[in-house]
């Protein structure tokens, strides 16, 4: 499929959507597809019915969605939505949340844009005054006999050795680059994620991405009447998703070696410390399937909690940091002339 004619995940989250939305309504799986073909542009609606075509000879939703190139996450959600029988719920769910976390990561490319143009062009002008204005101003001191400022000097420094942190830069970018590529990228998923948690910052909130998941597939599954051992199967069959598929087998293992299920999810680090202790209270008051929609429902909120949290605080620091630079280009070029006029 060509880049142009790929589903965006807005696209995605929203096709899914109003399917889960028909579906609730009574509609059948593929007459809730074919209904929302006659709102799709002409591209999408080829899609749409190699999508009805795959349906109709039985192959499952969540693979024709796979085949479209849709996003790994949203059809997670829909593999296991079509194991327990929610799919309605589930789809609108898991739509709903990414729309959001879309919503967030637009917001923040906006937020950075224009300090990041601003901080472009007055890089540009920076270079211009070092290579350009700055010399000339050299040289009327010395012709003048008078003393260099100090911010003159520290513009000279700085143009000298800013090619050094811009190649220091890339090395280090080229480095992570590779090492993401052919070193992170090649351990098992549940290593990674071991690894990626103790990020700074990132690390707490990817964290609650990763519990917030698994305990919403987990509610929907135990939700629909199957026990702890089908529910592991599922995620070990999951074979689109390699988290899904090692964490069912390790979670397996566990159990057969013994331990309950509670004690095979505090086994693993990149949950949240109080989920064990959810799945624990579920088992032991029947009601596992509600305790961990409940707490799928919290780390979603605090997810969005932290998100604006963020976003407050992002937003300032960016501003000051333009005060900054549009302050600094005004020093670059008015405090020669000052220093000029003093000297004359």
């Amino acid at each position: 499929m060509r880049w142009r004619d790929k589903w965006t995940v807005q696209e995605q989250a929203r096709f899914l959507k109003r399917t889960g939305e028909l579906l609730s309504r009574g509609y059948p799986l593929a007459e809730a597809v074919h209904s929302l073909s006659f709102y799709m542009e002409p591209v999408r609606k080829k899609d749409i019915q190699k999508c009805l075509a795959d349906l109709r000879e039985g192959h499952p939703f969540f693979r024709t969605l796979e085949d479209l190139g849709f996003k790994r996450e949203l059809v997670s959600y829909v593999y296991f939505a079509e194991q327990h029988g929610g799919l309605a719920e589930a789809v609108m769910d898991g739509s709903d949340m990414v729309l959001k976390r879309q919503n967030d990561y637009r917001k923040l490319q906006q937020l950075a844009a224009y300090p990041l143009f601003l901080a472009f062009l007055t890089g540009v002008l920076f270079y211009f005054v070092h290579h350009t204005l700055l010399p000339q101003f050299t040289t009327l001191y010395d012709s003048m006999n008078v003393k260099q400022g100090w911010y003159a000097s520290f513009i000279y420094f700085a143009g000298e050795y800013f090619p050094v942190a811009v190649y220091i830069f890339l090395f280090i970018a080229l480095s992570g680059f590779i090492y993401f590529q052919y070193i992170f990228g090649r351990l098992p998923v549940i290593q990674q994620r071991e690894k990626l948690i103790r990020l700074p910052v990132a690390g707490g909130l990817l964290k609650l991405l990763y519990t917030q998941s698994f305990s919403t597939h987990l509610s929907f599954l135990f939700s629909g009447g199957l026990s702890v051992y089908e529910v592991l199967n599922i995620f070990e069959n999951n074979l689109g998703e390699p988290f899904s598929m090692e964490i069912g087998s390790s979670m397996k293992k566990s159990l057969a070696d013994g331990h309950e299920l509670y004690q095979a999810v505090a086994a693993f680090p990149f949950f949240e410390e109080e989920f064990y202790r959810v799945v624990k209270h579920g088992q032991d008051n029947g009601k596992l399937g509600q305790e961990l929609y409940f707490y799928s429902r919290f780390c979603l909120a605090e997810i969005e909690g932290r998100a604006e949290k963020g976003l407050r605080i992002i937003q300032p620091v960016l501003y000051s940091l333009i005060g900054l630079l549009i302050i600094s280009l005004y020093l670059a070029i008015l405090l020669p002339m000052f220093q000029l006029i003093q000297g004359i």
